[in-house]
């Protein structure tokens, strides 16, 4: 299983932005998708989460700029972040979930100036 982000870059602060993950198999064929995050010396972080099937979105509280959403025709996850903010400077990974093993993007890089 392969994912790609894309869409990250260099950003002002109060701008928006959409990362994209596609997934080489058909999304349906996981349980879960999600986007987190890992800022220099920090640990990776969840930012948001979807279960492929249903509507039950969790995003976290602090976060609440941030949408997750899916395509599954083109097998590709979105996160759309409004209003970031130089705190939300980060690499961003894709995560993708089946019952017993998880797969992760190589990330792309999100910067965010002031």
């Amino acid at each position: 299983v392969q994912l790609v982000e894309s869409g990250g870059g260099l950003v002002q602060a109060g701008e928006s932005l959409r990362l994209s993950c596609e997934v080489s198999e058909k999304i349906t064929n996981f349980l879960a998708v999600g986007w987190y995050r890992q800022a220099p010396g920090k640990q990776r972080e969840l930012v948001a989460a979807i279960p492929i099937t249903g509507n039950l979105r969790f995003v976290d509280s602090e976060k609440g700029r941030f949408t997750i959403s899916k395509d599954n025709a083109k097998n590709t996850v979105y996160l759309q972040m409004n209003d970031v903010k130089p705190e939300d400077t980060a690499v961003y990974y894709c995560k993708v979930l089946r019952a017993v093993r998880e797969y992760w993007g190589q990330g792309t890089q999100v910067t965010v100036s002031s």
